[in-house]
């Protein structure tokens, strides 16, 4: 079963609490990052365990406890990397989760002023381009017919993972040849077209577990793509990221996040069966729980706060003009620590 049945309803309430939270930031201007306070916004799938992890044990609250501060944490559940970046730039979030994709062009794009980059990985997962029509064997069998559901056109790392991939099969210049072609649609309404089949989506760019439910539950449903293969290697695409001034000006409360999540890192990785509990309590999934553990056991599957292989997307996206400044080095867009130092 479809772990959560989405509506056209449901996708307005997001657009509405994103902007929501984007004009209260405009309105009131960027709340000063303070010492003892962390808002966080996540997505869907297993990509986001740690952070269901750290909410259900609290860890952020212990973290901070041991270094002498009291930590209010609150969660905010987005859509797409534009409605995390928008949150972010305008003060009503303090930490973004989404794809590595959305942090280059929010580091980017800020560098001098907010000062967006990364603080930490939620590990690594491949991200499998799913159709349910046979005949699309590899992304050149696209056709005008097809429509393949990403979280947000041109700007997801599913988006950005499906213009690399065009970039190598088409050259440079056809880097957007697939954008035409691609729809905006959360993972859960996505999965459910592609199990039932008969929709204008034929194809899916999701994560785990979406991606897994597809290939359990429509015989049809086949990979057509992994994002792996794309990046030449296991890969850290879900990130987290904030400003300049939260780390600059909230440090016990960054070290404490960090701390936390590290240590949901190790529990999730010693505890896969725990782990899979929490995620089902906190998305109120119906998931199949063997499926689920399936994928947290899967061995292309490693929960680690250290980013890995995450340079060659950004050059990428610099190489196509999507961003303007071209990034050398991890340092360059992530902020330094002892968690993520020796990441790539």
């Amino acid at each position: 079963m479809v772990e959560t049945r989405w509506s056209l309803v449901s996708r307005r309430r997001i657009a509405a609490l994103a902007g929501g939270l984007a004009l209260a930031g405009l309105m009131l201007g960027p709340a000063a990052a303070a010492e003892g306070r962390l808002r966080i916004a996540k997505q869907f799938g297993v990509v986001y365990l740690l952070l269901n992890v750290i909410e259900d044990q609290k860890l952020v609250e212990k973290h901070g406890k041991a270094a002498g501060l009291d930590i209010a944490v609150e969660y905010v559940q987005l859509s797409g990397g534009s409605a995390v970046n928008d949150a972010l730039l305008s003060g009503s979030i303090d930490v973004g989760g989404a794809g590595v994709g959305p942090l280059f062009t929010i580091w980017d794009r800020t560098r001098g002023r907010q000062g967006v980059r990364g603080i930490a990985s939620l590990g690594n997962f491949p991200y499998y381009l799913v159709s349910n029509r046979p005949a699309v064997k590899s992304i050149a069998d696209l056709t005008e017919a097809d429509r393949v559901a990403v979280p947000a056109v041109g700007v997801s790392v599913q988006s950005r993972i499906l213009q690399w991939a065009s970039a190598k099969l088409w050259g440079d210049k056809e880097f957007a040849k697939l954008d035409r072609i691609s729809v905006a649609v959360p993972h859960p309404e996505a999965t459910a077209a592609i199990i039932k089949g008969g929709t204008e989506i034929t194809a899916h760019f999701g994560n785990p577990p979406f991606q897994d439910q597809e290939l359990a539950e429509n015989p049809n449903a086949h990979v057509v793509l992994s994002s792996y293969d794309v990046q030449g290697g296991p890969a850290s695409s879900t990130v987290l990221y904030g400003t300049e001034r939260f780390y600059r000006d909230s440090p016990k409360t960054y070290a404490a996040f960090l701390d936390a999540l590290d240590e949901a890192a190790k529990f999730v990785t010693e505890n896969p069966e725990k782990a899979a509990d929490i995620y089902i309590k906190a998305s109120n999934s119906r998931i199949d729980r063997d499926l689920l553990l399936k994928v947290i056991r899967n061995p292309q599957v490693s929960f680690k706060v250290e980013p890995q292989n995450t340079l060659g997307l950004g050059q990428f996206m610099h190489r196509v003009g999507a961003i303007k400044t071209e990034p050398k080095a991890l340092t360059d867009y992530f902020f330094d620590s002892p968690r993520t130092a020796a990441g790539s």
